[in-house]
């Protein structure tokens, strides 16, 4: 089952006070650092983790060949694939959150790469555990379940591995596959290394003054209200991109080729259907998402029209699209204010809830601010049997406190799964990684409105949200369609060029955001600055999740009975049972369009709203 982070690349602004510069790692106040001591308390003693982690590793061996010897062998070994997978954990993310907070850093760059080393080795050592589950006979194992104390918690896991048996090799094969492991990551890891470590925007001016442009506050100059300012930034952006867009479309078509790889050998019919079936979801849950976003494009043309009403432009460019349609009543909101904001909205989650909120702000669970060659966006990531950890880059505006809302949603799930949950099946799968964070946004958004202080304040968060449905459904929808289209041609055996994707991602975004939008030529190479890419088939869950979220947080704000108690059992539900049995504990059905459908309406309500106090303010 997936344990790893979960989060959303966020757009971020700087905030009077709070972050004007960029500081080097060794400047940040440590009570705005994440205590990584919770984790190893200093680097010898990861080292020495990793010692005894190789040990494990051996002894793990010796269960090759015996997992049908008896009950009792079957669970000691599922025990010590657990010892070593929750040991693995714990050292894979203390290397890699080091090495996140200064990328640029050598020492935490070479440790990193030792885990990725690890994790091949750990894959390749433990590669004979299914094909061996799948040679017990269902009778052998029904006796060994009613014979042998204990090995019952593992039942579920055991029949994951059977329900995918046509898909599990031979343990010869396994192991082949495992020791691929290195090599398949390496595009991911060159992308990561050039966009976070190497990329540099160069500067731009604003105000007469000169700003280093970073991937950290891009989307900030596309807010800022001077349009020369927001053209200048993304020119300078997209167009450092473009620079390199032979090198990405070959990194990115290596890692196409290695998803390939690994569906044909795994005999699936496509890469999609290899990775939905990880978690048990239905193709149809993926394609009826884009037909249902297709069949409302007519309300982000829409949006598209009021964008441009509203920005009173002849033409509306793809630089105009994040610029706040009406003036924050809110700004430079520092971190302090921010956590009240974020406490107060989610109290109808109840007491307990909140005092996970207090905890979490408290005992530096969070990385709060920017620094030189610190990864961008936001995340939540943690290991079992220690405290979630976020990833920030705040820069403090009230986008950034929506950041905080939906990260700290993400370690909430994760601590409630954990403390519900045995190791084994603690960590939730990416399908609904991104329910409890955007329930978390939707929620912060009402208690928001409730109290909006007039009009104007009202607008912008009305503005705000309707951004959030344009970036999570329509944007994470249009990204899944590019990635589907692109595995199709390579999977088609196309080859994959730069000038190939360009053309696709550029008829995709006219598709998307129509006529009334000019779609610049230097949006063609987006696709290369889109981390999420290099995790095939995962940005649809955003928009599953938007949708799953606005019916959960419904249901809450409504009051319906038990709504709450549904909801914190979904999120502790972690593995314990498929993706879409978990979100029907919450009320919510994702193998209907219903969700979907319902959150694009809600969608129209707001612009309904929108527009309405739009037409007050012109008359």
């Amino acid at each position: 089952m997936e344990r790893g982070y979960a989060g959303i690349v966020s757009p971020v602004r700087a905030g009077k006070g709070e972050h004007m510069g960029v500081r080097k790692r060794e400047e940040q106040n440590p009570a705005d650092c994440w205590a990584l001591e919770d984790l190893f308390a200093t680097d010898e003693q990861w080292e020495k983790e990793v010692k005894e982690f190789s040990g494990k590793l051996d002894r793990f061996s010796g269960y090759t060949g015996r997992l049908g010897e008896s009950g009792n062998t079957l669970l000691e070994a599922m025990q010590a694939l657990d010892d070593l997978n929750s040991t693995f954990e714990r050292i894979y993310v203390y290397a890699n959150q080091k090495y996140h907070q200064d990328t640029g850093n050598g020492k935490y760059q070479e440790i990193a790469a030792r885990t990725t080393r690890m994790s091949a080795q750990l894959e390749h050592t433990t590669a004979f555990v299914e094909p061996e589950l799948l040679a017990i006979s269902r009778e052998q194992l029904e006796d060994f379940f009613a014979e042998t104390d204990g090995l019952e918690i593992y039942r579920r896991k055991i029949e994951e591995s059977l329900r995918m048996r046509e898909h599990i090799l031979s343990e010869e094969m396994e192991r082949v596959l495992a020791m691929t492991g290195e090599m398949v990551q390496t595009p991911e890891n060159v992308f990561s290394m050039f966009q976070n470590a190497d990329l540099k925007f160069g500067q731009l001016t604003v105000d007469g003054k000169q700003e280093v442009l970073t991937q950290g506050n891009y989307i900030r100059f596309l807010e800022n209200e001077d349009r020369q300012v927001r053209k200048q930034a993304f020119q300078m952006f997209l167009g450092r991109y473009g620079e390199f867009q032979n090198t990405l479309a070959a990194v990115y078509g290596g890692k196409l080729a290695g998803d390939i790889f690994a569906s044909r050998v795994r005999k699936y019919p496509s890469c999609l259907e290899m990775a939905l079936d990880a978690g048990n979801i239905p193709v149809s849950v993926y394609t009826q998402l884009i037909e249902a976003v297709h069949s409302h494009l007519d309300l982000m043309y829409r949006y598209v029209r009021l964008r441009k009403r509203a920005l009173k432009v002849d033409e509306l460019h793809m630089y105009d699209v994040y610029v706040p349609l009406a003036r924050p009543t809110r700004q430079d909101i520092p971190f302090s204010q921010a956590k009240e904001m974020v406490k107060e909205g989610l109290s109808i989650l109840g007491e307990d809830y909140v005092a996970l909120l207090k905890q979490g702000f408290s005992n530096r669970w969070i990385d709060v601010y920017e620094n030189e060659g610190k990864r961008g966006g936001a995340y939540s990531w943690g290991a079992y049997g220690t405290h979630p950890y976020v990833l920030l880059n705040y820069q403090g505006n009230l986008n950034n406190v929506f950041t905080l809302a939906h990260e700290m949603g993400h370690a909430l799930h994760s601590y409630y799964s954990d403390h519900s949950q045995p190791y084994t099946y603690a960590g939730y799968r990416i399908f609904v990684a991104e329910v409890a964070s955007t329930c978390n946004e939707a929620l912060l958004i009402h208690h928001l409105l409730d109290r909006a202080a007039g009009k104007e304040e009202k607008a912008y968060l009305i503005n705000y949200f309707l951004d959030q449905f344009k970036g999570t459904i329509y944007r994470q929808t249009m990204f899944a369609e590019f990635e589907l289209l692109a595995h199709q041609k390579a999977e088609q055996g196309e080859g994959i060029t730069a000038q190939g994707l360009n053309e696709m991602y550029y008829e995709l975004n006219r598709k998307y955001f129509g006529a009334d939008m000019v779609s610049d030529p230097e949006i063609a190479v987006e696709w290369a600055r889109i981390p999420h890419f290099y995790t095939p088939f995962y940005v649809y869950q955003y928009a599953t999740g938007f949708a799953a979220a606005i019916a959960i947080s419904s249901r809450i704000l409504a009051g319906e009975p038990q709504a709450v108690e549904d909801y914190k059992k979904f999120l502790s539900g972690g593995s314990s049972m498929d993706c879409i049995d978990l979100l029907k504990l919450a009320g919510v059905d994702m193998t209907s369009q219903e969700p979907v459908n319902r959150a694009l309406e809600v969608f129209g309500d707001y612009l309904d709203q929108l527009e309405q106090l739009m037409e007050e303010e012109e008359a």
